[in-house]
This record gives structure tokens, C-alpha cells and sequence, in this order.
């Protein structure tokens, strides 16, 4: 099994030229989907950025199999049909593993590409369950926990540590993330022992909150708790309705809060009492390594990151440059045993892939985050003692 007891390693580590494992070309191809416009930017672009300080630190230190590392990436533009256009052109030019959106709905056509292809394809940080060998084929994988962990986090952090008995849930109907992450956190909220005092929808692109304000305010309760799960900008639109008419419960939700634009608009007045479960926490609280990655990150962009989706894309490089290094070679299903048989300790936590059959199921740790007058901090790693069956999740949103 892989084990890689750091994230930065000799160039030696990296540069295993041999006769046998070299082609007769000087590169290894990565062809990236990732969306630089429209409302999957403010996830893809910070992970694209995190796979370029990625590459580059592979290059500079002797590369992969003896050969250097191209990344080349297409704007998706949010739109799936032209996410999967995009991995074709890309598997045309000779890529030899397909890099997708952080998203089921977005991401999947580019993994279908890639498994059509016989390639490896991953998403920097789907979450949804439908983002596994089940639906999309053997070769298939994402880097990030699955909603099941995620809901499951902030549905213990909720109750058993902030002692939060009752829970008003807004799901937004826009795609399986939003809808598979409420209904996560229901079951494991319930499960838990707490009560769900009204379960309501929402529609992105809304902007208006009013008929479910009124639906709450109906109720003559206000609950411990609020988790919504929603994307984009809808998000603090959502928050400061709530807080404008006086519900100043703590606001929970997922990794789609994990945007600085965000917690901008919330600003000190609104962005309190608000926390997430995302992939990490950009300090060296989450992991030893991190003040290194984020030098690396300055030294390119002229920046600290502000998001951890920044760190998913460096992830997603060096794992696959772990894999391809036990593999051998990018072939497709060796590329793909490796990835399932490989630990890896990662800056988005440690990483163990269940097996074709389980769904590449990445059973990994969650990072919380809280935002006091709208400034993230580092609340810690969790890791749920049970999920919702996996199985039964994948098959009910289908």
C-alpha cells in the first residue's frame, strides 16, 4: 500500500525514469474541465490554481515517471454539456487523465468522457454520493468526502457537541448536492435525537426568502439550529434574511460556504454564529504542511489562498502523482488499482478509497469551520462514528 508520510518529498521521489515505464514522449498529459466562468468558478478556479502551484513543484523536482507534467485546462463555463465537449478535446489531444468540476451535475460528463476513453478521471471535490464507481464506471473517483460524511458532521457537530435539540432545514432544489447534503444531515440529525421542526425548499436564483420566512415564523418556534444548503451567492442571501427578522439561531451548512465573496457580503454584522464543514482550514492547525503550500501558492499567485478549495486541487495533482508513481504508468486500470489501494495523508486530510465495489467510497475526516463578523476560523477535523448506508444513499438518488 502507498504510504506517504509527507506531502513534500525529494524530487527524487518524483523523478523514476526507467527504460521501461518512459514513453517515447517527454510529458504527462493532465487535461482539465474545470469551469474558470459561471456559478462553479468560485469552486473550480481556486482548485485549479492549487493544481498549477501542484505541477509546477512536480516539475521543478524531477517531474513524474521521468517525463514533466502538462496541465491543460479548458473552461467548462458551468455548463455540463460543454464540460463533456471539453474532456473529449482534451482526450483528442492526448490526455492521460481527465481532471473534473467539483460537482456531480457539472463534473460527471467529464468523468463518463474519461471512462469511455479508459482513463482515470477525478473531480477536485463532488461530494454528492452519485459521484462514484456506480454511476460513472471503475475508473472513476473524487477527492472529496461524500455528502454522507458532511451532513453527518454537521448534524453531530449540532447535537452532540453544541447540544442543538431542534433544527429548521432549507434545501435548495438546484442540483444533487444541495439536495443529497440536507438530506444527510436530516437523517443523521434525527438519529442523533434531534428534531426537525420544518423541512422547506428553495429554488436558486430566487433572491427572495419571503414565503418560507413566513412559513417559519408560522411555526411559533424558533428552532436551535438552522442548516442551509444552497450554492452561490443564494447562500448569504438566504442568511441575511433569516438575521434581518430576527433569527439569530447559529446557521449551519456544507463546503459551498467555503467562499471569501461570501463571507464579504455578510460582512461583521451578518456573519456570525456561522459554520460549515469544508475540506480543510488553510493554517498549519489542519496540517504541518500547509505553511509550505501556501509559500509555494504566494510565490505564484502573489496571494495567500483564502478558501481551502485551493488545496483540493493540489491534492487532487499529488495524489495522482502518488498513484502514477506505485502504478508505473497512467494506463487506466492500473492508475485505478493504485488509486484504490493507496493511503494517502493529504492536505485535505487522510484519504482511503473503498474499493470499485463500494463505490470508491473516500473515506476521509471533514475540517469545521465558524465565521465570527465574517471572518473564517479553524474549529477542527471531525470524522463521524457512523454514516448513512452508502448503498442505500446511492440508490435513492436514482
Amino acid at each position: 500500500m502507498i504510504k506517504t508520510s509527507r506531502l513534500f518529498l525529494a524530487a527524487a521521489s518524483f523523478a523514476l525514469a526507467s527504460s521501461t515505464a518512459i514513453a517515447d514522449d517527454d510529458k504527462i498529459l493532465i487535461g482539465g474541465a474545470l469551469s474558470m466562468t459561471g456559478i462553479q468558478a468560485p469552486l473550480d478556479t481556486p482548485g485549479y490554481n492549487g493544481a498549477k502551484v501542484a505541477v509546477k513543484y512536480l516539475n521543478d523536482n524531477g517531474g513524474l515517471l521521468g517525463k514533466q507534467i502538462e496541465f491543460i485546462n479548458i473552461d467548462g463555463k458551468s455548463d455540463p454539456v460543454t464540460v463533456g465537449n471539453v474532456a473529449v478535446e482534451l482526450i483528442d489531444k492526448g490526455a492521460e487523465i481527465i481532471v473534473a468540476p467539483c460537482d456531480f451535475d457539472f463534473g460527471s460528463p467529464a468523468s463518463r468522457e474519461a471512462q469511455s476513453a479508459g482513463l482515470v478521471g477525478i473531480s477536485t471535490c463532488a461530494s454528492d454520493p452519485l459521484y462514484s464507481s456506480w454511476s460513472l464506471g471503475d475508473k472513476q473517483f473524487t477527492l472529496s468526502m461524500w455528502n454522507t460524511t458532511m451532513g453527518a458532521t454537521a448534524a453531530d457537530f449540532a447535537v452532540k457537541e453544541k447540544g442543538w435539540k431542534t433544527a429548521y432545514v432549507v434545501t435548495d432544489q438546484f442540483i444533487a448536492y444541495t439536495k443529497s447534503l440536507s438530506k444527510y444531515f436530516v437523517e443523521q440529525f434525527k438519529a442523533d435525537g434531534g428534531e426537525i421542526l420544518l423541512e422547506d425548499t428553495y429554488t436558486n436564483g430566487d433572491n427572495n426568502f419571503s414565503a418560507q420566512l413566513a412559513r417559519l415564523q408560522a411555526l411559533g418556534k424558533k428552532p436551535d439550529v438552522i442548516f442551509v444548503s444552497s450554492y452561490g451567492t443564494d447562500i448569504g442571501v438566504i442568511i441575511r434574511a433569516l438575521r434581518e427578522v430576527g433569527y439569530d439561531a447559529p446557521v449551519l451548512g456544507g463546503d459551498a460556504y467555503d467562499d471569501p465573496a461570501m463571507h464579504e457580503a455578510l460582512g461583521e454584522k451578518f456573519g456570525n454564529d456561522v459554520y460549515f464543514v469544508t475540506h480543510t482550514w488553510m493554517g498549519p492547525e489542519a496540517h504541518p504542511d500547509m505553511p509550505k503550500f501556501i509559500e509555494l501558492y504566494k510565490e505564484m499567485f502573489g496571494k495567500a489562498p483564502d478558501t481551502s478549495f485551493v488545496s483540493t486541487g493540489w491534492d487532487t495533482i499529488m495524489l495522482l502523482a502518488e498513484a502514477v508513481k506505485a502504478a508505473g504508468t497512467t494506463e487506466g486500470a492500473a492508475l485505478a488499482k493504485a488509486l484504490e489501494d493507496g493511503q494517502f495523508k493529504l492536505l485535505t486530510g487522510d484519504l482511503d478509497y473503498g474499493t470499485n465495489e463500494e463505490g470508491h467510497v473516500p473515506n476521509k475526516a471533514a475540517a469545521v469551520i465558524e465565521l465570527k463578523g465574517g471572518k473564517p476560523s479553524f474549529v477542527g477535523w471531525r470524522k463521524p462514528e457512523s454514516l448513512p448506508n452508502t448503498t442505500v444513499a446511492y440508490l435513492s438518488m436514482i
